[in-house]
């Protein structure tokens, strides 16, 4: 139990890092590739509210708000299965292992997202990023997970 409870502690700050880092990717992505920096984020509340939010450009309570505590709340659930499967390689503060075990969790939840999981719980920001685009978002949660691991982790 106190294992689980030290990656969720641990998930809260890494979730964080990966949830800002790859929040800001898609805003880059998006205002670079479909004019329009809120898009993606917005596409990710097709949870909710079905695919109208996909097509919306503009911010939005209810399309910006809701996409991005849907993602924050998604990569904060990859953070801890991160923390926790990987405790011991992450404690040794070594960036050479912490980059590429990040690398390995964002292909991972890449994988599930784009693979496994049903049409209407994939992210959605697929809907208006090219798939070279959605790399870098998942290289900049990678980077995240790894940047959050290590701050955990500073003396």
């Amino acid at each position: 139990m106190d294992t689980w409870k030290s990656a969720t502690r641990r998930g809260l700050v890494s979730g964080a890092s990966a949830s800002l880092l790859s929040s800001a990717a898609l805003a880059a992505l998006g205002k670079a590739t479909d004019d329009s920096a809120y898009g993606p984020t917005n596409a990710v509340s097709h949870w909710l509210w079905g695919d109208k939010a996909a097509r919306r450009d503009g911010p939005s309570l209810r399309y910006t708000v809701s996409g991005y505590l849907i993602h924050h709340a998604s990569a904060t659930f990859w953070a801890v299965l991160f923390e926790r499967l990987l405790k011991r390689q992450l404690d040794k503060q070594d960036p050479a292992v912490t980059l590429p075990a990040a690398a390995a969790a964002s292909a991972l939840a890449c994988f599930v997202d784009y693979r496994i999981t049903p049409d209407r719980l994939k992210p959605g920001f697929e809907q208006r990023l090219s798939r070279p685009s959605l790399a870098l978002v998942y290289g900049a949660f990678g980077l995240g997970l790894a940047l959050g691991a290590l701050l955990n982790r500073r003396d």
